[in-house]
């Protein structure tokens, strides 16, 4: 696949160890982007860090189980790697950049480092599927997955630019999906593990079809959080 300039054909072509930003309820996918806002000093010294080796992060979220607001919280043993592909300097302080996910990666063992930032070692191959545009498309239950989209939708009172969404490609539909949905950690890291693409677009519905059950019960209360 390509991000930015740089091309990743194969697990080889990534990084033994990556710098982690550990955010909860974040969601980064292959081929999507993130806009970020940069802005405690540890993460900027670990944007210059990527900037001046290979431009990759790895964005993942503290472990599920960890209890909010522990000072070095455990990592989820899944995250994604993405490309620094924009990158502004904001005259204050901060770092406005965009990261395009590249691949998944597992979590081999956290590295011992002087640097303010954390790293990880790691473990790309059960994940080499995300380096090929498409895998699974075939697969995927589209029609249901515009229905709870358009279920959800109409649920809530939101309108979406179907023309747009009939156009996409799947793996962009489904991934793009995932990433705006509402739903809490918990469930993002349900749909970042999914073994393949269908069954990501599976665990989305799935997600989806329960908080409009509790909404339908609760006569409109919130989306799982």
């Amino acid at each position: 696949m390509q991000a930015g300039n740089a091309h990743y054909r194969t697990i080889d072509d990534l990084p033994a160890t990556l710098p982690v930003f550990p955010l909860t309820g974040a969601l980064l996918l292959p081929r999507t982007q993130l806009p970020l806002n940069i802005f405690e000093p540890r993460y900027i010294a670990m944007v210059d860090a990527a900037l001046a080796s290979h431009r990759l992060i790895g964005m993942i979220q503290p472990a599920i189980s960890e209890a909010d607001g522990a000072r070095k919280p455990a990592l989820a043993r899944v995250g994604c790697a993405g490309r620094i592909t924009s990158f502004q300097e904001s005259g204050d302080g901060r770092y406005l950049i965009t990261l395009q996910g590249v691949t998944r990666f597992g979590v081999a063992s956290e590295l011992d480092s002087i640097t303010p930032f954390r790293q990880v070692a790691t473990d790309f191959a059960p994940f080499a599927n995300d380096l090929t545009q498409g895998t699974g498309e075939s697969d995927v239950d589209r029609p249901g997955l515009l229905k709870a989209f358009r279920a959800y939708l109409d649920a809530h009172g939101m309108e979406a630019d179907w023309d747009s969404v009939d156009n996409a490609e799947t793996e962009v539909l489904v991934n793009a999906l995932c990433m705006m949905s509402p739903y809490g950690a918990a469930e993002k890291q349900a749909m970042l593990e999914a073994v393949d693409l269908k069954t990501r677009a599976e665990t989305l519905v799935a997600i989806t079809e329960i908080d409009l059950a509790r909404n339908a019960g609760n006569d409109g209360g919130s989306t799982l959080q």
